[in-house]
């Protein structure tokens, strides 16, 4: 299919999107803003099928529009160029274009454990809960250790004399200005995760505090403990996951000529050739692995709040079918977006996602607690410098709540972090590796914290002054964290405006990682040199859904979380692979770089003292 002829039809269905968005967007306003106007003769499958064609019309316009700088396609800047064939091509070159390992065996393993999961479900479910039981309790301290050596590998690049090592030539310059690129970094490696427990996390850690805060379930000194706690799992820890593998990756790629993929954290020991070795092959496939299985989690925790936020709203129930209705178009819009390219749906939906993120932060600070919030922030942003180190080798006290939580979460973090740390690399080529850390782990970091302090800050004040009790709708719907936002945001002024925003939110955060995560895999499951087709990008993209939506109905939420631990074990071990491997070439190749410290002090202005000893007084 021609550039021209993809084009035209690329315009002709950006046109046809446009009265469904109008029509939907009229209808969805109005349940929110007039309900009674609007009355209950729409049942919830209805409603949500409105609220999805509203979102997917939405975005794919914004995805479909022309470039304006030219062809979108010239991505070579950030090698994540897509090839434009004509279909029956690219379905012939398909099974010639992938490494076995990379399709075959990671369609038949999951799809095995898909069926197992089908027919056997109570002995396949035990087998991954013990799985991931055993490792969050006896890997657990290791997997913290290694998430507190990427925090101190990431400050020594920060601010030790390898930061100044420019990632490619001479002549290279950044494909994208630093704002865009820090929105892609920040939108890519958070999903609606920010969304999801923002609001939640905080108030679980008040109402069952942590052994580390020894404070009374739901008392005041529970409070800075509960923000403390946090700030601590979505901060600098949480972000250096990423680093620790983009940074090693953007490097090889950009300065030894090494193909994009995971398995270039392994040039320092197997040489350029490291991805065509066994090993090499290895890890990309378990990048692989990884990365579906943890979109797949992603996607299903975002299903349930979503369809939670429907429910809350307009008093309807979706039924069975409003978790699939949901999962295929979250599918069909991200899928859209990363076949346009990232200049065009990815780059964005990512600028839409940061304006929204942006815009209800301010609207929070403009109606929360701001007293409380001011008040709170001394001794939620203190406990946190001040007990970083203890709380990052706390193991706790026998009850499992470190496994529960920490090392859990930590363990989320790896799962992401090949498909977050190759998107990384792709987009780092003319930065330097102190801008590259600093980016993907101190801006992101800042913005998440932010964000967890406010929403958190003001879930705690809502329920500890008594203003609604949170806690006790969650204990009605089941435990579900996923209704905590919406609880939240109907008791302050302007609530429909906030809990419209709150599933945009859930929608964009989602699309941009998913997209991200479509195009990594793509890429990764390809032969080196091979750029993904159209072809790949819908087949992988179709394919995680698949996963999402059949481990959705097959094994249940707590499956979900197994399956996000257990794949995040090979790329935590990995991690000290890459530091050990990365800080070696360093050492032997990037002799005669000045770091920051000694940048600063040379900067500072010389006092010289003289002493005049023929002139004084004896």
């Amino acid at each position: 299919m021609s550039t021209q002829h993809t084009h035209s039809l690329e315009a002709t269905v950006a046109s046809l999107l446009v009265p469904f968005f109008l029509l939907s967007g009229i209808a969805v306003l109005s349940a929110f803003f007039f309900p009674t106007f609007v009355g209950e003769a729409v049942t919830g499958r209805a409603w949500l099928a409105i609220a999805l064609v509203f979102f997917i019309s939405g975005l794919g316009y914004l995805s479909l529009l022309p470039y304006a700088d030219g062809d979108e396609n010239s991505e070579s800047p950030v090698l994540l160029t897509i090839r434009r064939e004509r279909l029956r091509t690219a379905t012939d070159s398909f099974l010639a274009h992938h490494r076995p390992e990379g399709l075959i065996l990671v369609v038949v393993v999951l799809l095995a454990y898909l069926l197992a999961q089908l027919i056997i479900p109570a002995p396949t479910t035990r087998a991954v809960s013990a799985a991931a039981d055993t490792v969050l309790s006896v890997g657990g301290p290791v997997v913290a250790g290694i998430i507190l050596l990427a925090v101190l590998y990431c400050l020594l690049l920060l601010l030790g004399p390898w930061g100044a090592v420019t990632l490619g030539g001479p002549e290279d310059e950044p494909a994208y200005t630093y704002p865009i690129y820090v929105t892609l970094i920040f939108t890519a490696g958070i999903a609606a995760g920010i969304v999801f427990w923002g609001p939640a996390e905080a108030l679980f850690h008040y109402s069952a505090p942590p052994p580390a805060i020894g404070a009374a379930p739901e008392s005041t000194g529970a409070i800075d403990g509960a923000l403390t706690y946090s700030l601590f799992h979505w901060g600098i820890s949480a972000w250096s996951a990423y680093a620790v593998l983009g940074v090693p990756i953007a490097y090889f790629v950009f300065v030894r000529d090494a193909p994009l993929r995971v398995s270039a954290i392994l040039v320092p020991i197997f040489g350029a050739a490291a991805a065509d070795t066994l090993w090499g092959r290895l890890v990309d496939t378990l990048a692989v692995f990884a990365t579906i299985g943890g979109i797949a989690t992603s996607i299903a925790l975002v299903s349930e709040q979503f369809l939670a936020g429907i429910s809350f709203q307009w008093g309807v129930t979706t039924g069975a079918i409003g978790p699939a209705l949901f999962i295929l178009a979250l599918t069909l819009i991200y899928v859209l977006s990363c076949v346009t390219g990232i200049h065009r749906g990815i780059r964005r939906i990512a600028v839409l996602t940061v304006v929204l993120f942006v815009a209800f932060g301010l609207l929070i600070v403009a109606v929360g607690p701001r007293p409380f919030l001011v008040k709170r922030s001394a001794g939620a942003i203190g406990g946190y410098l001040a007990g970083f180190v203890p709380l990052s080798v706390y193991t706790g006290d026998g009850s499992g709540w470190v496994a529960a939580w920490t090392y859990w979460n930590w363990l989320w973090w790896f799962s992401w972090a090949p498909f977050a740390g190759v998107f990384i690399a792709a987009i780092s080529r003319g930065r330097t590796i102190r801008t590259v850390v600093f980016t993907s782990v101190v801006a992101t970091a800042g913005a998440t914290m932010v964000w967890f302090f406010l929403l958190g800050g003001t879930s705690l004040h809502a329920q500890h002054t008594g203003r609604v009790d949170i806690l006790a709708a969650v204990n009605d719907a089941g435990g579900s964290e996923a209704i905590v936002g919406f609880q939240l945001l109907s008791s302050l002024p302007l609530g429909e405006l906030f809990i419209f925003l709150f599933l945009g939110l859930i929608i964009v955060f989602m699309v941009t990682s998913a997209g991200v995560s479509t195009l990594v895999t793509s890429i990764i499951a390809t032969r080196p040199g091979v750029a993904p087709s159209t072809v790949d990008i819908v087949f992988w993209g179709g394919f995680q859904g698949i996963v999402a939506l059949s481990v959705l109905f097959v094994g249940g939420a707590e499956t979900l979380q197994s399956i996000a631990v257990l794949t995040g074990v090979p790329f935590a071990l990995l991690a000290l692979v890459a530091m050990a491997a990365f800080l070696w070439t360093l050492w032997k190749s990037e002799r005669g770089h000045t770091s920051i410290v000694r940048q600063a002090y040379d900067a500072l202005p010389k006092i010289q003292l003289h002493h005049d000893f023929d002139n004084e007084e004896r």
